[in-house]
């Protein structure tokens, strides 16, 4: 539910004669005239207390989007969208050439023709590949034999799904969930042409190539097979809302009306799903918000049967449910914080047979499990650093993978056999691509299948240094940063630094490498991601006490981390910036706030700003099944709680730094008319001539553009903007 990305930085060292770091040329005075946004007042009364939204107005309807003739107001809108999206054009034309120079090293770096690792599956190799000059993935498979390596494979190549024929003739393109049917034959996958994560499901027939006429919209993305080959569960998703609340049953060659509803969630706080165990014996219902969960359970090889919960959803109580054998494993924060791990017998799953298997530990956080015949996959976070911990169900092996690098995440890859002792892994650092490692569980052999080609002649790992610091913030608490730069970078407060961040539904921002980056460190920055609270690194607390009541740790947090970064002299205020999205762009916007004289520059990506009214109303996607993680407002507690932050209700006349702020026409999650409404109260207030600016995708939602390469349109746009402040010009 959230979620994005970025980098950092260094001073530019005296060999990179390609970053010039001589004053920008662009005079603020030069800059054409800023939009301004009519204002219509509207009065919203809650609670006694009266807010004036003079821009209300910029909110459309998916009628209004949707409509083949705009309407005066729809028309409005799309005139300012556009006048602002001309007056950043103009506003930077003069780092145009820049720019190119940024998304030609960006795209440059990265593998024209690559391959995924294949994984072995049902008697066939699974691999995804790209194709030099083409944005979309092409998804194949191979027919496998007895052979244990993808390199002893004979079998003859079988295009599955060529994504960049189906993309034709569409600004936007997704493929969702890809299901294949147990006998290898048929293969269920979802279409989205409009980024609002609406799918269609589509069947096609891999021994023929045909498409079935069977089509099914609005769902969630793929389709679930029983074992039958005929029959799929589906999520449907609320047109308005978009909240997952109903799962269908399926019948191929038959029509969509006569689907069968098999469940609704009718508790508008929940979202629900469906998918099959890796065990393939049992069907799955789930239902979920931010803190509860339950489960049903129906045997694969009866679609038709009756579904069985496996524990009533209880306030507070969550759990995930992994198949193995006559038992069920799970993941659960019943009495555990930090959640343990239990397990149940199949005939008798409510919580009072559960029987520990993994205690809770106050310094360790169970994040899941990974299931084989002869051993079990724990997945750890101990002092916000994933783990990865193998033991046999005997009891004879217990032990944890090393790694070397100070801040790096690692965590299994796909998996899909039971009966293996190989496990496959993934690991990154800050300075180590992107790997996959296969690991023998029993021998402890290790074998790197592939590691992320980085193109770039200059490039080797050994040109950067990564560090990990704690930092004491204003409650005593420390804070993990992770953070990468360029070796050689000196401590004189000089350097562009760049600040990353996101804080909210305990997602852990884990440090990784990133070939996109480079641009930054190459030039300069420094690149740092402040693993602040609301996040989950280090523990359930460390999430509870980023959320709800306790949310102004996560501004002060990261407000905090920037401070002791310019005491330590990485950098100083004339040469800082901060970058976050989503939820994260809540957090830009808070610290912008109550710190505008930290940063030179901010970049907030499709920003959750209008806090307060998109949190009354329940009509608008994501809203309803949030209120565990920022409060519902309807309560007045919490109503005045979330005004205090709100970016868009906290707007004061001072001067706020360079701003870039970015949105999606099409959001789901976060509507376009949130950072529309935000900047224009912001050019209401803001005082000095620093930059704000604001940019809309008309034809990209929340992940931004579709395709490999086109996306990075928007990075190089961002980070022309920081080194545009910096001076640097090529």
């Amino acid at each position: 539910m959230s979620r994005i990305s970025l980098s950092l930085a260094l001073f530019c060292a005296a060999t990179f004669a390609a970053c010039s770091t001589t004053d920008s040329e662009m005079s603020h005075s030069e800059t054409p005239t800023a939009p301004d946004a009519k204002q219509i007042p509207l009065e919203l009364t809650e609670h006694g207390d009266t807010r004036v939204d003079d821009y209300f107005w910029m909110r459309l309807s998916d009628e209004q989007k949707n409509a083949e003739t705009p309407d005066a107001q729809t028309q409005d809108v799309l005139d300012y969208l556009v006048e602002e999206n001309d007056y950043i054009d103009a506003a930077l034309k003069h780092t145009e050439g820049l720019q190119e120079v940024l998304f030609d090293e960006i795209v440059g770096r990265i593998k024209k023709d690559d391959t995924s690792v294949p994984v072995k599956d049902r008697g066939y190799w699974y691999y995804t590949r790209f194709e030099e000059g083409k944005e979309y993935a092409i998804n194949c498979r191979k027919p496998a034999g007895e052979e244990t390596k993808y390199d002893e494979c004979t079998g003859e190549e079988e295009v599955m799904l060529d994504q960049n024929e189906l993309a034709e003739g569409h600004d936007y393109f997704a493929v969702g969930g890809m299901g294949v049917s147990d006998d290898n034959r048929l293969l269920a996958f979802g279409v989205d042409t409009v980024s609002r994560r609406q799918y269609t499901v589509h069947f096609k027939d891999l021994s023929t190539g045909e498409m079935l006429e069977d089509e099914i919209p609005l769902t969630t993305g793929g389709a679930t097979w029983a074992a039958d080959n005929s029959t799929v569960f589906y999520t449907r998703r609320d047109p308005q809302t978009l909240r997952s609340y109903q799962v269908y049953r399926h019948v191929l060659g038959t029509s969509t009306e006569e689907d069968v509803l098999v469940f609704e969630e009718t508790d508008e706080t929940f979202s629900c799903g469906v998918y099959r165990t890796k065990s393939d014996a049992f069907l799955v219902i789930y239902s979920s918000q931010t803190l509860s969960q339950d489960y049903r359970v129906l045997s694969a090889d009866d679609p038709t049967g009756e579904w069985q919960v496996v524990q009533p959803r209880e306030r507070d109580l969550e759990y995930g449910i992994s198949h193995y054998g006559d038992h069920f494993y799970i993941v659960t924060n019943w009495e555990a914080k930090n959640f343990r791990l239990m397990r149940t017998p199949v005939g008798a799953t409510s919580k009072e047979n559960w029987e520990e298997v993994i205690a809770h530990r106050d310094d360790v956080f169970l994040e899941g499990i990974e299931i084989f015949k002869d051993h079990l996959v724990v997945e750890e976070r101990k002092e916000g650093l994933t783990q990865i911990r193998i033991t046999t169900w005997d009891g004879s092996q217990d032990e944890y993978l090393e790694f070397n690098d100070p801040a790096y995440t690692a965590g299994p890859r796909s998996n899909p056999d039971f009966n293996t002792e190989i496990l496959r892994f993934g690991y990154s650092s800050m300075t180590t691509p992107g790997s996959t490692f296969d690991h023998n569980m029993r021998t402890g052999e290790r074998t790197l299948l592939k590691q992320q080609e980085v193109i770039d002649d200059n490039f080797s790992p050994d040109n950067y240094t990564s560090e990990r610091l704690m930092v004491e913030v204003r409650d005593g608490v420390k804070v993990p940063v992770s953070m990468v730069y360029r070796k050689g970078t000196e401590r004189n407060g000089e350097n562009p630094f760049l600040l990353y961040a996101y804080g909210s539904y305990g997602a852990s921002m884990d440090p990784y490498f990133s070939s996109v980056r480079l641009s930054l460190l190459d030039r300069g920055f420094v690149y740092a991601i402040a693993h602040i609270r609301g996040g989950q690194e280090m523990g359930r607390d460390w999430y509870e006490n980023g959320k709800l009541l306790k949310k102004q740790n996560t501004f002060n947090d990261f407000e905090d981390v920037g401070r002791a970064m310019v005491e330590m002299k990485y950098t100083s205020p004339e040469h800082f910036y901060a970058m976050g999205g989503s939820a994260g762009g809540l957090l830009m916007g808070a610290v912008m706030n109550q710190a505008p004289d930290l940063f030179n520059g901010v970049v907030a990506a499709v920003p959750f700003v209008d806090v307060v009214s998109t949190m009354l109303d329940e009509s608008i996607p994501l809203t309803t099944f949030e209120f565990d993680e920022w409060g519902n407002p309807k309560n007045e507690e919490y109503y005045h709680y979330m005004k205090s932050y709100s970016p868009y209700d906290q707007v004061v006349a001072q001067e706020y730094p360079n701003t870039l702020v970015t949105t999606g026409y099409w959001d789901s999650q976060v509507q376009y008319w949130e950072p529309a409404k935000w900047v224009a109260k912001l050019r209401d207030y803001h005082k000095g001539d620093n930059l704000l600016l604001f940019h809309t995708n008309m034809d990209a939602g929340h992940g931004g553009q579709s395709g490999r390469f086109r996306r990075y349109r928007e990075t190089a746009l961002e980070y022309a903007f920081m080194m545009d402040l910096e001076g640097i010009t090529q």
